[in-house]
Order: structure tokens, then C-alpha cells, then sequence
């Protein structure tokens, strides 16, 4: 007889004065029942007593301790009350000990300043929310810190950037486990995209307001996606928008965060994600329908963006 493999448990820390938003992210994600995942053994705990006040004006109550920690595949720091204050040296260390052993330690906006305060940053790529990023940089200079980006995973340490972009994180977590299909239903289920090019550069400086350019350039986005075969340039989508070469540029990065060509890359790398699982098709074909050009390109960028071969991604999802 085949035993039923163990729920994954993901233990989320809340604390005194937490943002309601910030704690439901990790929790609408693990929490909810999704079609294709596994039902995860969700575990909100806290290392103070509750009930918890949130930011909203409502208290929380929890039903776990520190000891959920040690019992976790992840543990989710979904943010934190305040940078300046230093956490708990019980809850440092149950982070420690997490890593030690294994589990994937997780920090969502300022949830990265107590993995930096447990010393789990050092020497490691991270990100936070950008506007406190010249105040982590200083205080952790071990800590390699990329403030322009939504999300940084190194080595089963994962941080984000400032509020939404925790969703992303997660959706990338649920990807890197179970495949770009089964964490494209989870964000179609939340209403959000499955995966958003570009860092938090995006965010910082004041979003252009609506025009026709850039409902103009949405449209081309959609077209783009299901045209990604092409060897499209800078000087034809210029020209198909009715823009300038420097205008489309400007409206381009304004809108998406990033340059067309990091653009397309990222949409090109999508699709092989979703080609490799859910089809048969050769790395060939594959990066014949997604623009690459050669099968060398494909498996060379790949490689860069995922550390692992298109053969050994299938191989992962699919069991080929």
C-alpha cells in the first residue's frame, strides 16, 4: 500500500500590529484550496501572545508558537512592525535553526530586515521595498541588495519587495515546485498576472496617466504574446505603434519596467515553461514557436534564468 504523502507545512509569522494585508497574502496563496496543489498545512503562529492588533483596528488570534517553525517545509516572515526594532532572539533563532535544517526561509517586504537580523541574508542576494532600500543597504552591508527588483530567490533564502510584489514571490515559489501551469490558475483564481516583467524601478517614479500611447501599447503587448515566433525590433514595434524609436522606448519601460528586449525575453522564457510541462514538443520546436531562433539560444538562456536545462525543467513537471 502507497502512503499519502504529507501535506507541506507552511508556518506564517504574524506579530502585534501587522498589516492585514501583509498576512493574507501567504495565506490566500497557501491557505486557500487550489485545483492541482497539494492542500497545504498552513500554520499562522507568532512568538508573543494574542490577541494580535493589526493596523486595520482588529485583532487576530493565533494558534500556534514559535514550535510551528520547527516543524515547517517554509517559513513565510510576511513583513515586519517596524526596521528599527530588532525581533526576538527566540524567534532568530528558530529562524536559524529552520535554515539549518532545510526548510525554505522566506522574508516578504520588510519581512527581509529579521532574515538580515538573523544573519540569513549574509553574502546573499535580496531585495525589500524600495523605499526603505538605502536604510537595509547601510545597516547590512553583507547583504547584496538589488533594490530594483520584484523578488529575489538564492539558494532557499527568498525576499521580496513592498506589499503586492509578496504575491509575486509566492506565485514564484508555487512555479519553482509545481510548474508555470499550476501557479498561472492560482493567480487566474486571484485576478492578478502570472508573472509581471520589469522590478520596482516601475513603481518608484510617478506611473505616466492614461493615454492613448499607452493603451496603444497594451494592445501591442497582447499581440506581441501570441506572435513571439517573430524577430520583432525596436524599429518595427516603434513603427507599428506609431512612435518615435525614443518615444516608444520611453512609453515602453514606463508601462512595463522594462526594455523590450528584457521584455521579450522573459515572455519567450514563459512560454518554453509552458511548453516543456504541458507539451511534447522538441526543445527545437519549442524554441522555434517562442523566437529564440536555435535550440542553443533556448537552452543558453534557459540555463541563465532557471539554472537547469529545458530537458531537465520537463523531466521536473513531468516525469519524462
Amino acid at each position: 500500500m502507497v502512503l499519502p504523502m504529507p501535506a507541506p507545512v507552511i508556518a506564517v509569522l504574524a506579530f502585534n500590529r501587522i498589516s492585514p494585508f501583509h498576512l493574507s497574502v501567504p495565506c490566500v496563496v497557501f491557505g486557500d484550496r487550489h485545483p492541482g496543489l497539494p492542500a497545504f498545512d498552513l500554520r499562522v503562529c507568532a512568538d508573543e501572545p494574542g490577541p494580535l492588533g493589526t493596523t486595520a483596528g482588529f485583532a487576530v488570534e493565533v494558534g500556534h508558537g514559535l514550535e510551528a517553525i520547527a516543524a515547517a517545509d517554509t517559513v513565510i516572515v510576511p513583513s515586519w512592525r517596524d526596521p528599527a526594532e530588532r525581533p526576538s532572539a527566540p524567534l532568530l533563532d528558530a529562524l536559524v535553526a529552520a535554515h539549518r535544517r532545510g526548510a525554505q526561509v522566506v522574508g516578504l517586504c520588510l519581512g527581509a530586515y529579521v532574515l538580515a537580523e538573523a544573519g540569513l541574508l549574509d553574502g546573499r542576494r535580496a531585495t525589500t521595498h524600495w523605499v526603505f532600500a538605502d536604510d537595509f543597504a547601510g545597516r547590512y552591508p553583507g547583504v547584496r541588495l538589488d533594490p530594483d527588483v520584484l523578488y529575489v530567490d538564492d539558494g532557499g533564502v527568498v525576499t521580496s519587495a513592498g506589499t503586492a510584489a509578496g504575491i509575486d514571490c509566492c506565485l514564484h515559489m508555487l512555479r519553482q515546485q509545481y510548474g508555470a501551469e499550476a501557479a498561472n490558475r492560482v493567480a487566474r483564481r486571484l485576478v492578478v498576472p502570472p508573472h509581471r516583467q520589469g522590478g520596482q524601478a516601475q513603481f518608484i517614479e510617478q506611473p505616466l496617466p492614461a493615454t492613448s500611447q499607452s493603451s496603444r501599447l497594451a494592445g501591442l503587448l497582447d499581440r506581441l504574446r501570441a506572435d513571439l515566433q517573430t524577430a520583432h525590433t525596436l524599429d518595427s514595434l516603434a513603427s507599428e505603434a506609431m512612435m518615435s524609436r525614443r518615444s516608444f522606448t520611453r512609453h515602453f519601460r514606463a508601462l512595463t519596467g522594462s526594455t523590450v528586449g528584457e521584455w521579450l525575453l522573459g515572455e519567450r522564457l514563459a512560454l518554453c515553461q509552458r511548453l516543456l510541462e504541458s507539451t511534447g514538443q522538441s526543445v527545437e520546436a519549442i524554441a522555434r514557436l517562442a523566437g529564440f531562433g536555435s535550440p542553443v539560444s533556448l537552452r543558453q538562456h534557459f540555463r541563465q534564468a532557471f539554472g537547469v536545462s529545458p530537458s531537465a525543467w520537463r523531466q521536473t513537471f513531468r516525469g519524462d
